[in-house]
């Protein structure tokens, strides 16, 4: 079985334009992600599927690897399709790292893979949330899950809802990095953006609605994205205090 992470990395974002540019303290964003994501013996390929060469040249001066993909594709799921039907990279579970994700770690590829030898079409993670302001946040995104962690929905809205105020309601945040079946995949490519999806902001909700199963395993790990600039001083002080 041949395992590849992609990390997508567009250059456009309404909240943070060209942070994929971005330094985190004094390495670029994008360097730390590449170093984790090759850190990780899992993965038998790592690249960027990225849409500029500004970003390309960024990922050049750290060493990294990169496929140009079409500045129209609308996720990063469109960017590992294409790879996939443009065949410039082959696979049989496909790894989605977001270029905005500097923090995930080994562990957490360990908890995503651990029944990727069984018959589920996707992956992906699941974090009990400690924070209380997260679970009325529409920016966490909450995720629900049935007795054998097959998800049941995704939204940025509380759920479960605590109709009656019971204290031992739990509640998820969803960790948006996935591992996609080839098949899986190319199932997707056949679907377009579905009424949830559009209402959500959530393409996961596609997936759901065609029928693919997404298997969402717990994590006891943190992650922080790097979605504003303010995230970037948070992040500075993640890294800072793991040093010490």
């Amino acid at each position: 079985m041949k395992t590849i992470c992609i990390i997508p990395a567009r250059i456009a974002s309404s909240r943070f334009p060209k942070k994929v540019l971005a330094m985190l303290g004094e390495k670029p964003l994008l360097q730390w992600v590449w170093e984790a994501a090759i850190a990780i013996e899992m993965f038998d390929e790592v690249a960027f599927a990225i849409d500029d060469c500004e970003t390309a040249r960024l990922i050049q001066s750290f060493g990294g690897k990169h496929h140009m993909t079409s500045p129209g594709c609308l996720s990063g799921t469109d960017r590992l399709i294409e790879l996939q039907e443009k065949r410039v990279m082959s696979g049989d579970i496909w790894v989605n790292w977001q270029g905005d994700e500097p923090f995930i770690r080994k562990e957490m590829i360990e908890n995503l893979f651990q029944s990727v030898d069984q018959d589920f079409d996707i992956w992906s993670l699941k974090k009990e949330i400690e924070n209380a302001a997260e679970i009325e946040d529409p920016n966490t995104v909450k995720v629900v899950t049935d007795c054998e962690h097959r998800a049941l929905y995704f939204s940025r809205a509380p759920i479960p809802y605590d109709r009656d105020g019971l204290e031992d309601v739990t509640y998820y945040k969803h960790i948006g990095i996935y591992a996609y079946t080839n098949s899986a995949l190319k199932k997707i490519s056949t679907s377009a953006p579905s009424r949830l999806e559009r209402s959500e902001g959530l393409e996961q909700l596609r997936f759901l609605e065609n029928g693919l199963g997404i298997q969402v395993h717990e994590t006891s790990h943190e992650t922080l994205g790097i979605d504003a600039p303010e995230d970037l001083a948070r992040a500075l002080d993640r890294i800072s205090s793991q040093m010490v």
